[in-house]
């Protein structure tokens, strides 16, 4: 709690008070799903591991069809393009391509030893990629570092005949998230967004290891923390409530916090209207397209999507949205256009 503590006490970065003041003043916009547009690339093993010298640099014995952190050094000019095209929907906040750019999540693809230049270019690419957009329109935008939740859990035992066993601890999340942190801070990130939380434990670790980050560059930056909702109960996976998630972050005062991925858009709405009654800052919420189907598609249109997210705005739910799993460019451009001129959430 020290070192949170005395964070407070750092410059703030300029960016802090940008996003404060455009939030204000109307409903900002989150980028799209990033993995539905690597999958219409339908990409070979071969573009994922790289070819020539990129293999050479970033050779595994281990498949790496799949990791999409990785198309950030082996296919940087396709990721340009998708938060191009997300940039140019509208979007004032583009996410990194780092959801599992973690030595831990890395770990299954024995990809390590690449974690810092994942997320240093990563948060690079996104820059050039708005910079293009900003040259274009004038507007500004900012480069979201996504920091996903790995794929361990800190609070609950993977065996289910050992209640008490974890497979992976506190310091050890803190370590890896710390790493992962640092290379989006060196890379440009303007904000650190914590997402897809399922574990409140894991996202402590994560916060931790954001302010240790922010007390060695001198500097804080706003932080965006974003939890899931994994079924009817209403619940994180770690079983807390929309209510309990935000009084176990508020200590990390965040830029926004919400909701994302798990549930479409109509299922999520009554958890975000918990969460908005109680946060004491901006709230976001980017749901899925719906819900998959067999074949695990997303079947809803961008203005089905854009049509419910609408209604939040007009309810005073939200102060940023977007969209996770299944949305596209024009799901994110049918948002924006569906939301604009709505007036944001007034924050108690």
């Amino acid at each position: 709690m020290q070192t949170v503590t005395r964070s407070f006490l750092l410059p703030a970065s300029p960016t802090i008070a940008e996003l404060d003041a455009l939030a204000r003043t109307r409903i900002l916009i989150l980028d799209g799903a990033m993995g539905t547009q690597i999958q219409q690339l339908a990409l070979s093993e071969e573009d994922y591991a790289g070819q020539g010298g990129c293999a050479c640099r970033h050779h595994s014995d281990h498949p790496q069809k799949g990791n999409n952190d990785l198309l950030i050094l082996t296919q940087p000019a396709a990721i340009e393009e998708i938060h191009f095209r997300y940039a140019m929907a509208g979007a004032d906040i583009v996410e990194t391509n780092t959801f599992s750019a973690t030595s831990i999540a890395q770990a299954d693809y024995g990809m390590e030893a690449v974690v810092r230049d994942l997320n240093v270019e990563g948060a690079r690419i996104v820059r050039r990629a708005l910079d293009r957009a900003t040259a274009i329109d004038g507007r500004p935008r900012y480069v979201a570092g996504a920091v996903g939740p790995t794929n361990r859990t800190a609070s609950i035992s993977p065996d289910v005949n050992d209640p008490g066993f974890r497979a992976v601890t506190f310091d050890e999340l803190r370590t890896a998230y710390g790493l992962q942190i640092r290379g989006l801070i060196e890379g440009g990130a303007d904000l650190i967004l914590i997402e897809t939380i399922f574990d409140t434990l894991n996202a402590k670790a994560a916060v931790f290891a954001c302010f240790e980050a922010f007390a060695e560059a001198g500097r804080r930056l706003p932080l965006m923390v974003s939890g899931t909702i994994t079924d009817a109960s209403g619940r994180t996976l770690s079983g807390q409530t929309p209510t309990a998630f935000w009084h176990s972050l508020r200590h990390a005062r965040p830029f926004t916090i919400g909701l994302n991925c798990a549930l479409g858009a109509s299922a999520m709405r009554p958890h975000l209207a918990e969460l908005a009654g109680v946060a004491e800052t901006f709230t976001c919420a980017y749901p899925n397209a719906g819900l998959p189907n067999a074949f695990g598609q997303y079947d809803e249109g961008p203005e089905e999507t854009a049509a419910q997210v609408a209604d939040f705005a007009r309810e005073g739910l939200v102060n940023v949205v977007g969209g996770c799993c299944g949305t596209t460019p024009d799901h994110i451009r049918a948002i924006a256009e569906a939301v604009a001129g709505v007036a944001p959430r007034a924050v108690a």
